[in-house]
């Protein structure tokens, strides 16, 4: 049956990226239908708004979606409600994509590249589950309104039910399973309602259905020294939408480029993911020809894994971005010299 992989390349970096899984995808599987649209500052400029509904629908058609990166300083003064980023956060919801997988692997070419010692992070491999559509960044009342007198009051509003915890605490216990049986749920209950919230039914959800898998609370802050201190501890972090934006950046880094991660975002069974690098636009660099494409390489293997029915091409790709590492292929941001294309060059040479 053929399968289609919607390209959502954006701004910044995300068309050099995205560039290069267009390479990727047609020497590993030239029966992907590939489709395009714009996204998020581009969109504007072409269609008025960040993502229009008829990509909405398109996202939703399709089997997968993989978007480069949205935002840069030239939609800095456009209104909030059609900023870049309200295009990325009305796709996640329209795709109801509830589950947000981020992954911290240090590979084993690279462990001097971290800034940690390489006793610290050498075999890294933590996964992020991150709640993706609740939280703060959607709960009402919010905005900033006028006090009198030139002052100003800013609300946003962390909400949580518990069928939003249950739903991306089933995710991260199931992936537990499968990996080393450890789920730490982060959160903040010693000063939050939502984190009292949170680790009630977490521990509700453990006893009745995981007893099996160890379950550890920790509160976010102490996750977040834990990550730089002894981040081998980890295994599956179970977080809500706010702690695991910051917590999944923090354990990026421990691998040693933010260039080098992917993520997925899963909602139910069947349903079309939503696939990212974990890097943004970085307009500072953009058009360069200097970007790591090998995060957004990783995501289409992690694309071809989860939505697409093909592990065995995902484990293809990624044991030859392993290889090419191997080999020293490296971008500026891991200590090389290789630019976009040629690092695409070096995992397409590893492929075979």
């Amino acid at each position: 049956m053929t399968k289609t992989l919607l390209l959502l390349p954006g701004d910044g970096i995300g068309p050099e990226v995205i560039g290069e899984v267009r390479r990727v995808a047609a020497a590993l599987w030239p029966a992907l239908t590939l489709e395009e649209a714009a996204f998020g500052g581009a969109a504007i400029d072409a269609e008025g708004a960040p993502v229009s509904d008829a990509t909405v629908a398109r996202a939703k058609a399709a089997d997968a979606v993989l978007m480069g990166a949205v935002g840069g300083p030239q939609w800095a003064g456009v209104a909030r409600a059609i900023r870049p980023e309200a295009g990325l956060l009305r796709l996640r919801q329209e795709m109801a994509v509830f589950a947000n997988l981020r992954l911290a692997l240090c590979f084993p070419a690279l462990a001097d590249a971290s800034p940690l010692k390489r006793e610290i992070v050498e075999g890294l491999d933590i996964v992020i589950v991150r709640e993706l559509t609740g939280g703060v960044y959607f709960g009402q009342p919010r905005g900033i309104a006028a006090l009198g007198g030139g002052k100003r009051r800013a609300v946003d509003t962390q909400v949580y039910d518990t069928d939003e915890i249950v739903r991306v605490a089933r995710v991260a216990f199931e992936l537990a399973r499968k990996r080393r049986n450890l789920v730490h749920s982060a959160e903040k209950s010693n000063v939050m309602e939502t984190g009292v919230l949170w680790r009630e039914e977490v521990t509700k959800l453990h006893a009745a259905d995981y007893a099996d898998v160890r379950l550890e609370h920790i509160l976010a802050d102490n996750c977040a020294m834990q990550l730089v201190k002894a981040p081998k501890q980890f295994d599956v972090i179970l977080t809500d939408n706010l702690f695991g934006d910051l917590l999944s950046d923090e354990a990026a880094m421990a691998t040693g480029s933010i260039g080098l991660l992917p993520s997925a975002a899963l909602g139910a069974e069947g349903a079309p993911g939503l696939y990212e690098p974990v890097h943004g636009s970085a307009p500072d660099i953009a058009g360069r020809g200097v970007a790591n494409p090998l995060a957004a390489i990783l995501s289409f293997a992690m694309a071809l894994r989860l939505s697409l029915g093909r592990a065995d091409l995902a484990d293809r790709l990624e044991a030859a971005v392993t290889a090419a590492l191997d080999a020293g292929a490296r971008t500026p941001d891991i200590g090389g010299t290789l630019g976009t294309r040629a690092m695409g060059d070096a995992v397409l040479a590893a492929l075979g």
